[in-house]
């Protein structure tokens, strides 16, 4: 302790020589006639240890019977990320030996663990020794450990630093927690001389709150809304706070996940954030979730739970009509649908298709034609609930004729019914047969001609012609649609596969006369759609 002493006695020495009149100190310290009263370039360190100006530093001279004790005109609070450094120059800002910086959290929370630093600073281009800190804790402040190690005496904690080189810097942990909500103010001194450094520590106890809401009911098709709200209605700040739900089977976030997460930040004391999501549900049903906030240093609060139930409409069609029909009659189908589920079908709207094939439409009251459809649009089709509407055609072709309506509306699946119908035509073939000349004489021709006409609807097949001749006349030759033979006195035609509506087909057959006579020339047709043969005979008059 002999250059604490020695530094001791000179400040003391300084302090009686002054206060006695002295004009200057070039009587007592011959080394000091150099040095001019002046500004301090650099006392204090920022957060990261580098020397700052700042502003001067009164100081008060002591009394004669005691050390030199400097009261600060003002202590700089450097930076502002959560933290505060106090910084002094021993013995005095105007000649500095020893400079200290004290780092210390702004605020520290109730019963957690918290760290603060002491840094010792030679100013000096020579080796220090023999240097003391003292630190004064506060009674609610329990003391767990220190780095380097304290020798420790009931509230206050001692470090003798043996030596400090050149411009060397000692750095000092402490370790400890806060035991009730009173602020803390520990004190540290340096001997050369004594000079406190009180810093003052904020106890806090951030505290979250959460709340969820939702809609109670929606629609499938609809996202769901859900918002929360976090509130720190605690002291001091939550730090990084988010807001976890784990999603119940059957709900997704809009990008697809099985779990939303909200980052909140900071959120200071008294005050709250709102948040906003949409989620969606693969399938009907009641969902019941809740969320969790979540700090850093381990606050949680959980939200209420909140149910919502997601529903569908579910229409359903019926179509009705026949499955076989003829060409030239109307065609009629009756629809009818129906909502089979607990929630209104909003916007229910049946629609149509127009066949192809059809001279004219008839539908029941509110169907408007849009392009190739039927349209008529019902409203709200209240649960448990039907609705029918009817359409007639009339085809104008054989063939399969397809109805096919569908019913939607709102948030609903499509429902479709459709009905094919047989259209099929009737064939109505009439037979004419008529002689050329008659009457005839012996010995020479004359020539009957059949005619087969289809006045149906339908096609006729399988079209087969049958002539038979009397003895009075000779077969000569024959020929028409489809060529002819003869055995005996019977002429058949090949079959002709088949003779379109209103459609003709012509044959000839010519014969001569041999022997006078009233004779007759028999026509017999056979066709698919007829179960027995149409039969024509044209007389004929022979003579010599």
């Amino acid at each position: 302790m002999k250059k604490t002493l020695n530094v001791s006695l000179v400040l003391l020495v300084f302090g009686l020589f002054c206060s006695s009149g002295c004009e200057s100190l070039q009587s007592f310290l011959p080394w000091a006639e150099q040095v001019e009263p002046q500004q301090p370039e650099k006392f204090f360190w920022d957060k990261d240890h580098e020397p700052i100006g700042i502003a001067p530093i009164t100081t008060v001279p002591a009394p004669a019977e005691g050390p030199v004790v400097i009261k600060p005109k003002k202590l700089l609070v450097l930076g502002d990320t959560g933290t505060r450094v106090i910084s002094m120059t021993y013995p005095w800002p105007e000649f500095g030996i020893i400079r200290l910086d004290k780092t210390v959290p702004k605020e520290a929370e109730l019963n957690r663990t918290f760290d603060y630093f002491i840094i010792i600073t030679n100013l000096t281009e020579t080796m220090l020794t023999d240097i003391v800190v003292n630190e004064e804790l506060s009674d609610n402040f329990k003391f767990t450990r220190a780095n380097p190690a304290a020798r420790k005496d009931v509230n206050k904690l001692m470090w003798e630093i043996n030596s400090l080189g050149p411009k060397a810097s000692k750095r000092i942990t402490i370790s400890g927690v806060p035991t009730n909500a009173d602020p803390l103010e520990h004190c540290t001194t340096v001997e050369i001389p004594i000079i406190p450094v009180c810093a003052a520590i904020r106890i806090v106890q951030p505290r979250l709150e959460l709340m969820r809401s939702a809609p109670t009911e929606v629609l499938l098709c609809e996202p769901i809304p859900v918002i929360f709200v976090v509130t720190n209605s605690g002291t001091g700040s939550a730090k990084a706070v988010t807001i976890v739900e784990a999603l119940p089977v059957g709900l997704r976030t809009i990008d697809g996940k099985s779990k939303l997460v909200l980052d909140v930040g900071t959120l200071p004391e008294g005050q709250s954030r709102q948040f906003s999501a949409e989620l969606r549900a693969s399938r009907t049903g009641k969902y019941v979730s809740k969320a969790v906030a979540r700090s850093i240093t381990g606050l949680s609060a959980e939200s209420a739970e909140t149910t919502t139930i997601v529903s569908l409409p579910v229409l359903t069609i019926d179509n009705k009509g026949p499955r076989q029909a003829y060409l030239g009659r109307i065609i009629t189908y009756e629809i009818t649908v129906a909502n089979r589920s607990d929630v209104p079908a909003k916007n229910t709207v049946i629609e149509d298709s127009i066949p192809e094939g059809i001279t004219s439409i008839e539908a029941s009251e509110g169907a408007k034609l849009s392009g190739s459809k039927l349209i008529w649009e019902l409203g709200t089709l209240a649960p448990g609930t039907y609705k029918n509407v009817r359409v007639s055609y009339m085809p104008t072709e054989a063939g399969t004729l397809t109805n096919s309506a569908t019913v939607t509306a709102y948030c609903s699946e499509a429902a479709t019914a459709s009905v094919e119908t047989l259209v099929t035509g009737i064939s109505a073939v009439s037979l004419e047969v008529v002689d050329i000349v008659d009457p005839v004489r012996i010995g020479t021709r004359t020539t009957y001609l059949i005619s087969v006409t289809n006045q149906g609807s339908a096609a006729a097949t399988n079209i087969r012609i049958v002539c038979i001749l009397e003895n009075n006349v000779q077969y000569v030759s024959s020929a028409g649609a489809t060529a002819g033979s003869i055995e005996g006195q019977i002429v058949k035609f090949f079959p002709l596969s088949s003779l379109e509506p209103k459609a003709k087909a012509v044959w000839r057959v010519v014969v001569a006369a041999v022997k006078p006579g009233d004779v007759r020339f028999k026509v017999v047709l056979n066709v698919d759609q007829l179960t027995r043969p149409v039969e024509e005979t044209e007389s004929t008059h022979l003579y010599e």
